[in-house]
Protein backbone atom coordinates (compact mmCIF):
# COMPACT_ATOMS: atom_id res chain seq x y z
CA UNK A 1 0.00 0.00 0.00
CA UNK A 2 1.27 3.37 -0.92
CA UNK A 3 1.44 6.79 1.27
CA UNK A 4 -1.26 8.13 -0.75
CA UNK A 5 -3.49 4.79 -0.23
CA UNK A 6 -2.80 4.91 3.36
CA UNK A 7 -3.24 8.90 3.67
CA UNK A 8 -7.02 8.18 1.90
CA UNK A 9 -7.90 5.92 4.11
CA UNK A 10 -7.20 7.73 6.87
CA UNK A 11 -9.03 10.45 6.16
CA UNK A 12 -12.30 8.52 5.50
CA UNK A 13 -15.19 9.04 8.01
CA UNK A 14 -16.80 6.43 9.71
CA UNK A 15 -20.30 6.02 9.46
CA UNK A 16 -21.55 4.69 12.75
CA UNK A 17 -25.31 4.74 11.86
CA UNK A 18 -24.77 2.32 9.37
CA UNK A 19 -23.58 0.32 12.21
CA UNK A 20 -26.36 0.83 14.31
CA UNK A 21 -28.96 -0.18 11.06
CA UNK A 22 -27.05 -3.53 10.37
CA UNK A 23 -26.89 -4.64 13.73
CA UNK A 24 -31.11 -3.95 14.74
CA UNK A 25 -30.91 -6.05 10.90
CA UNK A 26 -29.09 -8.43 12.71
CA UNK A 27 -31.32 -9.16 15.65
CA UNK A 28 -34.26 -9.06 13.28
CA UNK A 29 -33.29 -11.60 11.27
CA UNK A 30 -32.08 -14.04 14.41
CA UNK A 31 -36.01 -12.83 15.98
CA UNK A 32 -37.87 -13.90 12.78
CA UNK A 33 -35.92 -17.00 12.05
CA UNK A 34 -36.45 -18.19 15.49
CA UNK A 35 -40.44 -17.49 15.02
CA UNK A 36 -40.60 -19.14 12.25
CA UNK A 37 -38.60 -22.21 13.25
CA UNK A 38 -40.87 -22.53 15.94
CA UNK A 39 -43.68 -22.61 14.19
CA UNK A 40 -42.63 -25.32 11.27
CA UNK A 41 -40.45 -26.85 13.60
CA UNK A 42 -43.76 -28.81 15.57
CA UNK A 43 -45.30 -29.43 11.71
CA UNK A 44 -45.06 -33.09 10.94
CA UNK A 45 -42.49 -32.16 7.59
CA UNK A 46 -41.15 -29.23 9.74
CA UNK A 47 -37.46 -30.67 9.37
CA UNK A 48 -37.82 -31.03 5.85
CA UNK A 49 -39.15 -27.54 5.13
CA UNK A 50 -35.83 -26.03 7.64
CA UNK A 51 -33.96 -27.96 5.19
CA UNK A 52 -34.99 -26.72 2.17
CA UNK A 53 -35.23 -23.11 3.32
CA UNK A 54 -32.03 -23.45 4.63
CA UNK A 55 -30.65 -24.17 0.96
CA UNK A 56 -32.31 -22.06 -0.83
CA UNK A 57 -30.93 -19.37 1.42
CA UNK A 58 -27.40 -20.69 0.72
CA UNK A 59 -27.97 -20.68 -3.02
CA UNK A 60 -29.53 -17.14 -2.65
CA UNK A 61 -26.60 -15.77 -0.42
CA UNK A 62 -24.28 -17.37 -3.25
CA UNK A 63 -25.80 -15.69 -5.80
CA UNK A 64 -25.31 -12.63 -4.30
CA UNK A 65 -21.72 -12.69 -3.45
CA UNK A 66 -21.25 -13.31 -7.19
CA UNK A 67 -22.83 -10.60 -8.61
CA UNK A 68 -21.64 -7.91 -6.13
CA UNK A 69 -18.29 -8.79 -7.21
CA UNK A 70 -18.76 -8.69 -11.09
CA UNK A 71 -20.61 -5.79 -10.67
CA UNK A 72 -17.80 -4.22 -8.34
CA UNK A 73 -14.62 -4.35 -11.36
CA UNK A 74 -17.29 -2.87 -14.31
CA UNK A 75 -16.16 0.03 -15.66
CA UNK A 76 -18.41 3.05 -14.60
CA UNK A 77 -20.73 3.90 -17.31
CA UNK A 78 -20.38 6.67 -19.79
CA UNK A 79 -22.15 9.54 -17.64
CA UNK A 80 -20.28 8.60 -14.40
CA UNK A 81 -18.62 11.73 -13.22
CA UNK A 82 -14.55 11.77 -14.08
CA UNK A 83 -14.64 9.49 -17.22
CA UNK A 84 -13.87 10.25 -20.90
CA UNK A 85 -17.24 11.80 -21.55
CA UNK A 86 -16.96 14.94 -19.74
CA UNK A 87 -13.89 15.25 -21.86
CA UNK A 88 -15.32 14.99 -25.33
CA UNK A 89 -18.28 13.29 -27.19
CA UNK A 90 -18.06 9.49 -27.80
CA UNK A 91 -18.69 10.53 -31.61
CA UNK A 92 -15.62 12.10 -31.62
CA UNK A 93 -13.52 9.92 -29.91
CA UNK A 94 -11.14 7.53 -32.37
CA UNK A 95 -11.96 3.68 -31.83
CA UNK A 96 -9.09 1.84 -30.23
CA UNK A 97 -6.98 -0.45 -32.94
CA UNK A 98 -7.68 -3.95 -32.06
CA UNK A 99 -5.01 -5.75 -31.28
CA UNK A 100 -2.87 -8.13 -33.88
CA UNK A 101 -0.66 -8.22 -36.91
CA UNK A 102 0.17 -4.16 -38.65
CA UNK A 103 1.68 -3.72 -42.23
CA UNK A 104 3.60 -0.51 -43.64
CA UNK A 105 1.50 1.31 -45.92
CA UNK A 106 2.94 4.34 -48.09
CA UNK A 107 -0.21 7.14 -48.84
CA UNK A 108 -0.06 9.82 -50.91
CA UNK A 109 -3.09 12.15 -51.38
CA UNK A 110 -3.81 16.19 -52.06
CA UNK A 111 -5.93 18.10 -49.60
CA UNK A 112 -7.00 21.60 -50.00
CA UNK A 113 -4.70 24.40 -48.46
CA UNK A 114 -6.78 25.65 -45.94
CA UNK A 115 -6.29 25.69 -42.12
CA UNK A 116 -8.08 22.50 -40.55
CA UNK A 117 -7.70 19.94 -43.59
CA UNK A 118 -5.07 18.15 -42.27
CA UNK A 119 -6.06 17.96 -38.73
CA UNK A 120 -9.58 16.17 -39.91
CA UNK A 121 -7.28 13.44 -42.42
CA UNK A 122 -5.34 12.86 -39.06
CA UNK A 123 -8.62 11.94 -37.16
CA UNK A 124 -10.01 9.99 -39.64
CA UNK A 125 -6.55 8.09 -39.43
CA UNK A 126 -7.18 7.91 -35.98
CA UNK A 127 -10.33 6.38 -35.97
CA UNK A 128 -9.54 3.06 -38.21
CA UNK A 129 -6.35 2.49 -35.83
CA UNK A 130 -3.72 3.80 -37.77
CA UNK A 131 -0.25 5.56 -36.45
CA UNK A 132 1.19 8.22 -38.60
CA UNK A 133 5.28 7.38 -38.87
CA UNK A 134 6.25 9.86 -40.67
CA UNK A 135 4.72 12.67 -42.70
CA UNK A 136 5.98 15.49 -45.55
CA UNK A 137 4.23 18.30 -46.97
CA UNK A 138 4.39 19.09 -50.96
CA UNK A 139 2.77 22.39 -51.37
CA UNK A 140 1.26 22.93 -55.27
CA UNK A 141 -0.34 26.16 -56.99
CA UNK A 142 -3.84 24.44 -56.32
CA UNK A 143 -3.73 22.10 -52.80
CA UNK A 144 -0.75 20.46 -50.76
CA UNK A 145 0.15 17.36 -51.83
CA UNK A 146 0.93 14.88 -48.07
CA UNK A 147 2.56 12.20 -48.02
CA UNK A 148 2.66 9.86 -45.04
CA UNK A 149 4.40 6.21 -43.91
CA UNK A 150 1.76 4.60 -42.10
CA UNK A 151 1.72 1.50 -39.46
CA UNK A 152 -1.61 0.12 -40.18
CA UNK A 153 -3.86 -2.78 -38.94
CA UNK A 154 -3.49 -5.75 -41.11
CA UNK A 155 -7.03 -6.34 -41.47
CA UNK A 156 -7.93 -2.54 -42.78
CA UNK A 157 -8.23 -3.53 -46.77
CA UNK A 158 -6.20 -0.26 -48.92
CA UNK A 159 -9.83 0.14 -50.26
CA UNK A 160 -11.34 1.28 -47.56
CA UNK A 161 -8.57 3.15 -46.40
CA UNK A 162 -8.95 5.19 -49.30
CA UNK A 163 -12.60 5.56 -48.80
CA UNK A 164 -12.07 6.87 -45.69
CA UNK A 165 -9.19 9.30 -46.97
CA UNK A 166 -11.71 10.83 -48.79
CA UNK A 167 -14.11 11.07 -47.08
CA UNK A 168 -12.06 12.99 -45.18
CA UNK A 169 -11.42 15.69 -48.28
CA UNK A 170 -8.37 13.66 -49.98
CA UNK A 171 -8.22 13.16 -53.38
CA UNK A 172 -5.95 11.66 -56.20
CA UNK A 173 -5.30 8.95 -53.28
CA UNK A 174 -1.93 6.92 -53.89
CA UNK A 175 -1.42 3.91 -51.61
CA UNK A 176 1.75 1.44 -51.93
CA UNK A 177 2.91 -1.27 -48.83
CA UNK A 178 6.15 -0.22 -47.74
CA UNK A 179 8.71 -1.83 -45.58
CA UNK A 180 11.54 -0.81 -42.85
CA UNK A 181 13.92 1.21 -45.27
CA UNK A 182 11.09 3.88 -45.88
CA UNK A 183 11.10 4.57 -42.10
CA UNK A 184 14.15 6.27 -42.88
CA UNK A 185 13.80 9.97 -42.90
CA UNK A 186 13.74 11.87 -46.57
CA UNK A 187 16.88 13.78 -45.94
CA UNK A 188 18.76 10.84 -44.85
CA UNK A 189 17.44 9.06 -47.89
CA UNK A 190 18.88 11.64 -50.16
CA UNK A 191 22.38 11.76 -48.43
CA UNK A 192 22.57 8.07 -48.64
CA UNK A 193 21.75 8.19 -52.32
CA UNK A 194 23.88 11.18 -53.27
CA UNK A 195 27.15 9.27 -51.45
CA UNK A 196 26.03 5.84 -53.71
CA UNK A 197 25.90 8.05 -56.66
CA UNK A 198 29.48 10.09 -55.77
CA UNK A 199 30.88 6.76 -55.44
CA UNK A 200 29.86 5.18 -58.82
CA UNK A 201 28.09 7.27 -61.67
CA UNK A 202 26.12 3.78 -62.61
CA UNK A 203 24.10 4.05 -59.49
CA UNK A 204 22.16 7.36 -60.45
CA UNK A 205 19.44 5.80 -62.23
CA UNK A 206 18.99 3.62 -59.36
CA UNK A 207 19.37 6.36 -56.77
CA UNK A 208 16.74 7.74 -59.27
CA UNK A 209 14.23 5.03 -58.92
CA UNK A 210 14.54 4.60 -55.37
CA UNK A 211 14.13 8.51 -54.88
CA UNK A 212 10.99 8.61 -56.51
CA UNK A 213 9.63 5.20 -55.99
CA UNK A 214 7.82 2.80 -58.86
CA UNK A 215 8.88 4.78 -62.07
CA UNK A 216 10.68 4.04 -65.42
CA UNK A 217 14.11 5.68 -66.07
CA UNK A 218 15.39 5.66 -69.50
CA UNK A 219 18.98 6.90 -70.41
CA UNK A 220 18.42 8.26 -74.57
CA UNK A 221 21.29 8.64 -75.80
CA UNK A 222 22.60 11.69 -78.15
CA UNK A 223 23.95 9.51 -80.35
CA UNK A 224 22.87 6.15 -81.82
CA UNK A 225 24.85 2.95 -82.16
CA UNK A 226 25.21 3.36 -85.41
CA UNK A 227 26.73 6.98 -85.06
CA UNK A 228 23.76 9.26 -85.82
CA UNK A 229 22.51 11.96 -84.09
CA UNK A 230 18.93 11.25 -82.29
CA UNK A 231 18.41 14.40 -81.13
CA UNK A 232 17.98 13.61 -77.59
CA UNK A 233 18.75 16.65 -75.44
CA UNK A 234 16.91 18.47 -72.72
CA UNK A 235 17.18 21.71 -71.08
CA UNK A 236 20.15 22.60 -68.42
CA UNK A 237 17.07 23.41 -65.76
CA UNK A 238 15.28 20.19 -67.08
CA UNK A 239 11.10 19.55 -68.12
CA UNK A 240 8.24 18.69 -65.39
CA UNK A 241 5.42 17.84 -67.17
CA UNK A 242 2.65 16.39 -65.00
CA UNK A 243 3.86 12.46 -64.76
CA UNK A 244 7.14 13.10 -66.64
CA UNK A 245 10.56 14.45 -66.19
CA UNK A 246 13.57 15.36 -68.72
CA UNK A 247 16.47 15.91 -67.72
CA UNK A 248 20.18 16.74 -69.07
CA UNK A 249 22.14 13.59 -69.20
CA UNK A 250 25.94 14.66 -67.93
CA UNK A 251 27.43 12.02 -70.85
CA UNK A 252 25.02 12.91 -73.26
CA UNK A 253 21.24 13.02 -74.30
CA UNK A 254 18.44 12.57 -71.85
CA UNK A 255 17.29 11.05 -68.56
CA UNK A 256 13.43 10.39 -68.89
CA UNK A 257 11.80 9.87 -65.92
CA UNK A 258 8.46 8.55 -66.30
CA UNK A 259 5.27 7.51 -63.49
CA UNK A 260 1.79 7.48 -65.46
CA UNK A 261 -0.04 6.87 -62.10
CA UNK A 262 0.94 10.09 -59.97
CA UNK A 263 2.62 13.30 -60.77
CA UNK A 264 6.00 14.35 -59.82
CA UNK A 265 6.32 17.52 -57.42
CA UNK A 266 8.26 19.89 -57.97
CA UNK A 267 10.17 19.08 -54.41
CA UNK A 268 10.60 15.45 -56.42
CA UNK A 269 11.32 17.29 -59.11
CA UNK A 270 13.78 19.09 -57.63
CA UNK A 271 15.71 16.73 -55.62
CA UNK A 272 16.15 14.73 -58.65
CA UNK A 273 18.08 17.49 -60.74
CA UNK A 274 20.08 18.47 -57.41
CA UNK A 275 21.45 14.55 -58.32
CA UNK A 276 21.75 14.69 -61.79
CA UNK A 277 23.73 17.92 -61.13
CA UNK A 278 26.01 15.99 -58.50
CA UNK A 279 26.70 13.54 -61.19
CA UNK A 280 27.94 16.01 -63.61
CA UNK A 281 30.40 17.84 -61.52
CA UNK A 282 31.87 14.49 -60.76
CA UNK A 283 32.56 13.52 -64.05
CA UNK A 284 33.05 9.45 -65.07
CA UNK A 285 34.06 7.29 -62.15
CA UNK A 286 33.97 3.82 -61.59
CA UNK A 287 34.90 1.45 -58.27
CA UNK A 288 38.29 0.56 -59.09
CA UNK A 289 37.75 -2.97 -57.14
CA UNK A 290 39.11 -6.22 -58.58
CA UNK A 291 39.71 -9.96 -57.59
CA UNK A 292 42.00 -12.18 -58.55
CA UNK A 293 40.68 -16.07 -59.10
CA UNK A 294 42.22 -19.22 -60.11
CA UNK A 295 40.56 -21.58 -62.27
CA UNK A 296 40.63 -25.53 -62.02
CA UNK A 297 43.18 -25.49 -64.75
CA UNK A 298 45.69 -23.34 -62.62
CA UNK A 299 45.39 -20.26 -64.82
CA UNK A 300 44.51 -16.88 -63.09
CA UNK A 301 42.25 -14.23 -64.07
CA UNK A 302 40.90 -10.95 -62.81
CA UNK A 303 36.98 -9.69 -62.54
CA UNK A 304 36.93 -6.16 -62.13
CA UNK A 305 34.14 -3.38 -63.42
CA UNK A 306 34.55 -1.57 -66.79
CA UNK A 307 33.98 1.57 -68.51
CA UNK A 308 34.65 3.48 -71.56
CA UNK A 309 38.29 3.04 -71.28
CA UNK A 310 38.28 -0.39 -71.95
CA UNK A 311 36.76 0.28 -75.43
CA UNK A 312 39.97 -0.71 -76.97
CA UNK A 313 40.79 -4.02 -75.46
CA UNK A 314 36.94 -5.20 -76.25
CA UNK A 315 37.11 -4.38 -79.93
CA UNK A 316 40.23 -6.73 -79.81
CA UNK A 317 38.24 -9.02 -77.87
CA UNK A 318 35.86 -9.15 -80.78
CA UNK A 319 38.56 -9.56 -83.39
CA UNK A 320 39.69 -13.11 -81.43
CA UNK A 321 35.81 -14.25 -81.55
CA UNK A 322 34.36 -16.51 -83.54
CA UNK A 323 31.09 -15.34 -85.84
CA UNK A 324 29.14 -18.09 -84.24
CA UNK A 325 29.91 -16.25 -80.69
CA UNK A 326 29.41 -13.20 -81.41
CA UNK A 327 25.94 -13.94 -83.20
CA UNK A 328 24.69 -15.66 -80.31
CA UNK A 329 25.78 -11.95 -78.15
CA UNK A 330 24.05 -9.70 -80.31
CA UNK A 331 21.43 -11.67 -82.11
CA UNK A 332 22.18 -9.74 -85.12
CA UNK A 333 24.76 -8.82 -88.21
CA UNK A 334 28.36 -9.61 -86.58
CA UNK A 335 29.93 -6.73 -88.50
CA UNK A 336 27.65 -4.33 -85.73
CA UNK A 337 28.92 -6.23 -82.83
CA UNK A 338 31.69 -3.40 -82.57
CA UNK A 339 29.34 -0.53 -82.58
CA UNK A 340 27.24 -1.55 -79.36
CA UNK A 341 30.36 -1.59 -77.39
CA UNK A 342 30.11 2.10 -76.55
CA UNK A 343 26.81 1.86 -74.95
CA UNK A 344 27.33 -1.46 -73.31
CA UNK A 345 30.49 -0.16 -71.55
CA UNK A 346 28.96 3.35 -70.75
CA UNK A 347 27.82 3.25 -66.90
CA UNK A 348 24.63 5.25 -67.34
CA UNK A 349 23.13 2.08 -69.26
CA UNK A 350 24.64 -0.23 -66.25
CA UNK A 351 27.64 -1.79 -65.14
CA UNK A 352 29.65 -4.30 -66.67
CA UNK A 353 32.57 -6.61 -65.71
CA UNK A 354 35.68 -7.45 -67.11
CA UNK A 355 37.98 -10.56 -66.77
CA UNK A 356 41.44 -10.27 -67.81
CA UNK A 357 44.62 -12.61 -67.74
CA UNK A 358 47.44 -12.35 -65.49
CA UNK A 359 48.59 -10.26 -68.90
CA UNK A 360 46.28 -8.18 -69.18
CA UNK A 361 44.07 -9.27 -72.04
CA UNK A 362 40.33 -9.00 -72.06
CA UNK A 363 39.04 -12.31 -72.61
CA UNK A 364 34.93 -11.46 -71.20
CA UNK A 365 32.46 -9.42 -70.60
CA UNK A 366 29.32 -9.28 -68.58
CA UNK A 367 26.41 -6.70 -68.27
CA UNK A 368 23.74 -5.90 -66.53
CA UNK A 369 21.58 -3.30 -68.19
CA UNK A 370 18.95 -0.79 -67.27
CA UNK A 371 16.24 -1.60 -69.22
CA UNK A 372 13.29 0.99 -67.97
CA UNK A 373 11.92 -0.93 -65.28
CA UNK A 374 13.37 -4.15 -65.55
CA UNK A 375 17.39 -5.34 -66.33
CA UNK A 376 18.96 -7.49 -68.34
CA UNK A 377 21.61 -9.95 -67.97
CA UNK A 378 24.57 -10.75 -70.85
CA UNK A 379 27.89 -12.42 -71.44
CA UNK A 380 30.53 -12.88 -73.93
CA UNK A 381 33.51 -15.29 -73.50
CA UNK A 382 36.39 -16.05 -75.83
CA UNK A 383 36.27 -19.25 -77.63
CA UNK A 384 39.58 -20.04 -76.21
CA UNK A 385 38.37 -19.32 -72.74
CA UNK A 386 34.71 -20.92 -73.16
CA UNK A 387 33.60 -23.96 -70.58
CA UNK A 388 35.86 -23.02 -67.93
CA UNK A 389 33.29 -21.86 -65.19
CA UNK A 390 34.14 -17.92 -66.35
CA UNK A 391 30.66 -17.40 -67.71
CA UNK A 392 28.76 -19.18 -64.70
CA UNK A 393 31.31 -17.23 -62.59
CA UNK A 394 30.30 -13.59 -64.14
CA UNK A 395 26.93 -14.13 -64.24
CA UNK A 396 26.38 -15.05 -60.42
CA UNK A 397 28.34 -11.68 -59.83
CA UNK A 398 26.29 -9.77 -62.21
CA UNK A 399 23.03 -11.41 -60.41
CA UNK A 400 24.06 -10.55 -56.70
CA UNK A 401 24.75 -6.97 -58.06
CA UNK A 402 21.07 -6.89 -59.69
CA UNK A 403 19.88 -8.37 -55.97
CA UNK A 404 22.09 -5.24 -53.98
CA UNK A 405 20.01 -2.86 -56.41
CA UNK A 406 16.83 -3.87 -55.54
CA UNK A 407 15.60 -5.80 -58.65
CA UNK A 408 13.04 -8.41 -58.51
CA UNK A 409 14.15 -10.05 -61.66
CA UNK A 410 16.60 -10.18 -64.13
CA UNK A 411 15.95 -11.49 -67.66
CA UNK A 412 18.81 -13.15 -70.75
CA UNK A 413 17.99 -12.96 -73.88
CA UNK A 414 19.86 -15.99 -76.08
CA UNK A 415 18.99 -18.74 -78.75
CA UNK A 416 17.92 -22.29 -77.80
CA UNK A 417 21.08 -23.42 -79.00
CA UNK A 418 23.06 -21.37 -76.53
CA UNK A 419 23.84 -24.16 -74.43
CA UNK A 420 25.79 -22.61 -72.05
CA UNK A 421 24.18 -19.49 -71.25
CA UNK A 422 21.10 -21.88 -70.64
CA UNK A 423 23.08 -23.86 -67.92
CA UNK A 424 24.77 -21.08 -66.39
CA UNK A 425 21.07 -19.60 -65.64
CA UNK A 426 19.72 -22.94 -64.52
CA UNK A 427 23.13 -23.20 -62.12
CA UNK A 428 22.24 -20.24 -60.33
CA UNK A 429 18.92 -22.01 -58.23
CA UNK A 430 16.61 -19.03 -59.16
CA UNK A 431 12.85 -19.68 -60.34
CA UNK A 432 13.21 -19.51 -63.67
CA UNK A 433 10.66 -18.31 -66.67
CA UNK A 434 11.30 -19.37 -70.33
CA UNK A 435 9.56 -18.13 -73.07
CA UNK A 436 10.72 -18.85 -76.85
CA UNK A 437 9.39 -16.70 -80.13
CA UNK A 438 10.88 -17.26 -83.55
CA UNK A 439 13.73 -18.70 -82.03
CA UNK A 440 14.43 -16.28 -79.53
CA UNK A 441 14.44 -17.29 -75.82
CA UNK A 442 14.26 -15.36 -73.20
CA UNK A 443 14.88 -17.25 -69.56
CA UNK A 444 13.95 -14.50 -66.69
CA UNK A 445 15.49 -15.41 -63.19
CA UNK A 446 12.76 -13.87 -59.87
CA UNK A 447 15.17 -12.48 -57.78
CA UNK A 448 12.24 -11.98 -55.01
CA UNK A 449 12.36 -14.83 -53.78
CA UNK A 450 14.09 -15.79 -50.37
CA UNK A 451 16.68 -17.87 -52.51
CA UNK A 452 18.30 -14.98 -54.17
CA UNK A 453 18.76 -13.42 -50.89
CA UNK A 454 21.54 -16.70 -50.66
CA UNK A 455 23.03 -17.01 -53.95
CA UNK A 456 24.66 -19.77 -55.16
CA UNK A 457 28.39 -19.86 -54.26
CA UNK A 458 31.17 -19.79 -56.96
CA UNK A 459 32.65 -22.80 -58.78
CA UNK A 460 35.69 -23.35 -55.60
CA UNK A 461 38.47 -21.34 -57.22
CA UNK A 462 40.71 -19.74 -54.83
CA UNK A 463 40.28 -16.03 -54.60
CA UNK A 464 42.13 -13.14 -53.24
CA UNK A 465 41.01 -9.41 -52.85
CA UNK A 466 43.28 -6.71 -54.19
Amino acid sequence: MTDVTSAQSARRPHHWRRDVIELAALFTAVAVADAIANLIGHQPDGPYLLVASAVALTATAAFHTWWARRHSHAPPPPDAPGTAADVAPAADAPSPAAPGETVLWRMRTTVRDVPGSLAALCTVLARHGIDILTLQTHPLARGTVDEFLLRVPASLPARELSRAVADAGGSSTWTERADAHDLVDAPTRVLGLATRTALDAAELPLALRQLLGRCTIHSLPAVSVTGRATGETAPVEGVLEETVMRLRDPSGGAITVERPYLPFTPTEFARARALVELDARLGPRVPRGEQVLRLPEGDEITVRRADRADLDAAVEMHGRCSEQTLRLRYHGPVRDADRYLDHLLSPRFGRTLAVQTASGRLVALGHLLWDGDETEVALLVEDEWQRRGIGSELLARLVALAVEAGCENVYAVTQASNTGMVAAMRALSLPLDYQIEEGTLVITARLAAPEARSLPQSPPYEQAER
